[in-house]
């Protein structure tokens, strides 16, 4: 999506506030991941202002984008983060990030990342399984600590988004039925090392219609009430994330103001902190994907395409999830063309694109993938042997390099013959 704050065309080239991404791609080559520094933090501000009549604590969910600097350009506003692995918690770590700021969750913690995590003293640990809870309960013992953990509940709540990013539905792996619920706090009263403070869920992401997000909240209020009469000190109650953006222009997100106006008055008399742990939210539409063009084809049924240096070695999104993301000419061009962008991998679903209506540009030229700054640097591969690409962060006329780009070296550096 072309966002006039922080993408727009400044004459007929494409710029990122102060700087234009083709000479950033020439300085810095391609594919190249451009992130604009001002869209997360007016990203930010916007989810807070939004919020601001409800006591809370927003936690960043770091799968979105693991970048150092994104996470610390959060941390620096205050922000907390959600992390699902020991890696992710390292990397917060790493960026600044206060421990407890930051929630540890995750349908399949080892061993070692349990006690990573209360070693490094995390706010909480969210339990997914009765299975899990005794392993925390063990480490927490050897540790020699008290595991402050909040309970993952699974509300059942199917929403309407693609069905390999829900995650609230009985059928799916997440969190703890509710039928479980008598079990698990029956057991919390025989697990001497475990503290439970918190209350979650989770039901998906890209939810556009707030309704989902009420209903399950519901249910979650119904459980507080009860985990308070059983005297549990539950002092917060984490809502998750899935607030849409916009990919498509002919589908537009929901404003998040429509997800405060029906969630404050729900969740204000509960009496305690929320947790919000926005993720795509904050990150996808601060990023582009540049690629330059390689070839251009057709084939005997008029069938055109752009061949670019960019594929789902670097932005996986199409290809899993048949994603729409629109795609922008660098520099602009008044005659269009119908065509297919296609990547060098050797798969038939390494495409960005799909009979769509393009500047007809020219070999050589750029395009940038826009919407790329959720889902794209972090799912990256090497496969085919390809090297990840470089990072750039862009402040006003600033350019930061916030990752190089992968050498060949790199990719067996971990190799023994």
């Amino acid at each position: 999506m072309l966002d006039s704050n922080y993408f727009h065309y400044s004459g007929s080239t494409l710029s990122c506030d102060e700087v234009r991404l083709d000479e950033l791609a020439t300085r810095f080559g391609t594919p190249l991941f451009v992130t604009s520094s001002k869209s997360l933090t007016d990203s930010y501000h916007a989810f807070e202002e939004a919020f601001a009549a409800l006591p809370h604590f927003t936690c960043y969910s770091v799968k979105a984008n693991y970048n150092l600097s994104v996470i610390r350009s959060f941390a620096a506003l205050g922000c907390g983060c959600d992390v699902n692995s020991g890696g992710e918690l390292y990397r917060s770590l790493q960026a600044g990030v206060d421990p407890q700021k930051i929630i540890f969750a995750g349908v399949g913690k080892k061993p070692e990342e349990i006690a990573y995590a209360l070693r490094s003293g995390v706010l909480m640990l969210k339990a997914e399984s009765i299975s899990e809870l005794r392993a925390i309960n063990r480490i927490a013992g050897e540790l020699q600590k008290t595991a402050s953990i909040a309970l993952r509940i699974n509300p059942n709540v199917t929403a309407e988004t693609h069905p390999y990013i829900t995650t609230g539905d009985s059928k799916e792996k997440f969190g703890i039925d509710e039928a479980e619920l008598p079990e698990v706090f029956a057991l919390l009263g025989q697990l001497p090392n475990l503290r439970l403070i918190a209350l979650d869920m989770h039901i998906g992401s890209q939810i556009f219609d707030p309704e989902y997000f009420v209903a399950a909240t519901t249910k979650l209020l119904d459980i507080f009430n009860a985990t308070k009469s059983l005297g549990f000190p539950i002092e917060f109650l984490d809502i998750g994330g899935g607030f849409p953006v916009t990919y498509d222009p002919l589908k537009p997100a929901t404003p998040i103001t429509h997800f405060a106006e029906k969630l404050i008055p729900m969740l204000q008399p509960a009496g305690v902190k929320v947790i919000f742990e926005p993720g795509r939210y904050l990150v996808a539409n601060a990023s582009v994907l540049l690629t330059r063009v390689l070839y251009k084809k057709s084939n005997h049924t008029g069938k055109e395409f752009f061949v670019v240096d960019a594929g789902m070695t670097e932005l996986i999104r199409p290809a899993l999830y048949h994603s729409h993301h629109e795609i922008l000419a660098v520099t602009s061009h008044e005659k269009t063309i119908v065509a297919d962008v296609v990547g060098p991998v050797c798969e038939s679903s390494d495409f960005f694109a799909r009979h769509r209506v393009l500047d007809a540009v020219e070999e050589g030229e750029l395009f940038a993938v826009m919407s790329a700054g959720a889902y794209g640097a972090v799912m990256s591969s090497n496969y085919n042997g390809r090297l990840r690409p470089a990072e750039v962060m862009v402040t006003g006329s600033e350019v930061k390099l916030i990752r190089q780009r992968e050498t060949y070296e790199q990719l067996v550096v971990n190799e023994l013959l």
